[in-house]
């Protein structure tokens, strides 16, 4: 299990800012917060180090990409065993098609988010990944028409 970190509210607060834009300052930072550039330094690097801040990343917008179709794929395996599970997830993890996916519950066992310049690419990424996997028993695909709401990860468990 993942032990948790006791945060206070500085540490609230940088999270909160480095969450939105992850290469802001440390003077900049210390300045929004109330601390020293130093002591800014030292908390970011203890909620490196404590993985709290997991990854620093760049998010990408596929729009701007050749990438403009994003499909949702629904996968039932034959089994819903942790190995296979496991062995799935790891040919998902080096797809770069492949922008999100998720274990979930249900009668569904995965829920793929894929992004491809066409459809005859998705049909690319079916026949190397789905269809000749043995542990593959369906899949559903579901084309994106338009995006409603975008997809914000600051928006999803707000902990700050």
């Amino acid at each position: 299990m993942t032990e948790t970190v006791t945060l206070d509210t500085f540490d609230r607060r940088i999270l909160a800012i480095v969450r939105r834009h992850n290469l802001e300052p440390a003077r900049s930072i210390a300045d929004q917060v109330g601390l020293s550039e130093s002591a800014v330094l030292r908390r970011l690097r203890r909620l490196r180090a404590t993985g709290v801040i997991m990854a620093d990343v760049s998010l990408i917008d596929p729009r701007r990409l050749a990438s403009s179709i994003t499909i949702h794929v629904l996968v039932e395996l034959m089994q819903s065993l942790p190995h296979v599970e496991q062995l799935f997830a790891r040919k998902l993890e080096k797809r770069p098609e492949v922008i999100g996916a998720w274990n979930v519950t249900g009668r569904t066992d995965f829920l793929l988010m894929v992004t491809v310049p066409s459809i005859e690419g998705y049909q690319a990424f079916i026949d190397a990944v789905l269809t000749p996997d043995e542990n593959v028993r369906r899949y559903e695909t579901l084309v994106s028409l338009r995006e409603i709401v975008r997809f914000d990860p600051y928006r999803v468990g707000e902990v700050c």
